[in-house]
């Protein structure tokens, strides 16, 4: 059986915060910058996770060896960078979560690989208060490595072995396990086609938003 956490810490996009539609946005105005027509949603929200470059490939097929990919990555920031928060937001249930959490004086943070420049206005926008951010270039190192995630611990003054990092991917949970925190998978974020979150090294797997939210209320 699972401790209870003393601390939570979330991955951003696809676990906290939907934020594809936003970044959908910006990817099809990269295509319409190249004169395409707009991908599915549903196509571009499966690649989220993976990042900016993710996103430059699936648009305009250009790996990061390419010449125009830096560039096209370029594009695709400055276009999502005007509105991070237009159409992003908590997904379901985590609010009311995030409320108990607060009301109990318990502490919570975010670890992403987002780029600072883009994760802590979102943040701000949202109206979160977390009490540690850790974003991609804060330290060297990004997820799956463990860093990251000790840092948004000894911020919190919490043992990272009584902390859940909550993620959907893969690397979420090479983090948590590396860090020596109990690994939460959850099957409602930014899933590949064919990715079986159930299959990842996790210590506890949620179907969806509303499951997550009951476990960790139920002793409250």
């Amino acid at each position: 059986m699972t401790s209870s956490p003393r601390a939570l810490l979330f991955d951003l996009d696809g676990t906290l915060v939907d934020t594809a539609p936003d970044l959908a946005r910006a990817t099809n105005a990269l295509r319409a910058h190249h004169g395409l027509e707009p991908l599915p949603y549903s196509v571009i929200r499966a690649q989220v996770s993976n990042g900016g470059s993710a996103l430059v490939a699936l648009a305009l097929g250009l790996d990061k060896a390419h010449r125009d990919h830096d560039a096209a990555r370029q594009f695709l920031l400055d276009a999502y960078g005007q509105a991070v928060a237009e159409e992003s937001c908590l997904f379901p249930h985590l609010d009311r979560l995030l409320e108990s959490w607060e009301d109990r004086g318990l502490p919570w943070g975010i670890v992403t690989n987002k780029p600072r420049a883009y994760a802590a206005p979102l943040v701000e926008a949202l109206g979160l208060a977390p009490g540690a951010l850790l974003c991609a270039d804060d330290l060297p190192q990004r997820k799956p490595a463990p860093e990251p995630l000790w840092a948004a611990a000894e911020r919190l003054d919490v043992p990272a072995s009584q902390c859940w990092y909550i993620g959907d991917h893969l690397r979420d949970m090479q983090a948590a396990r590396a860090a020596g925190m109990v690994a939460v998978a959850v099957g409602y974020g930014y899933i590949e086609e064919g990715d079986d979150y159930r299959e990842w090294p996790a210590d506890l797997w949620f179907e969806t938003c509303e499951k997550l939210v009951e476990a960790l209320l139920e002793p409250a």
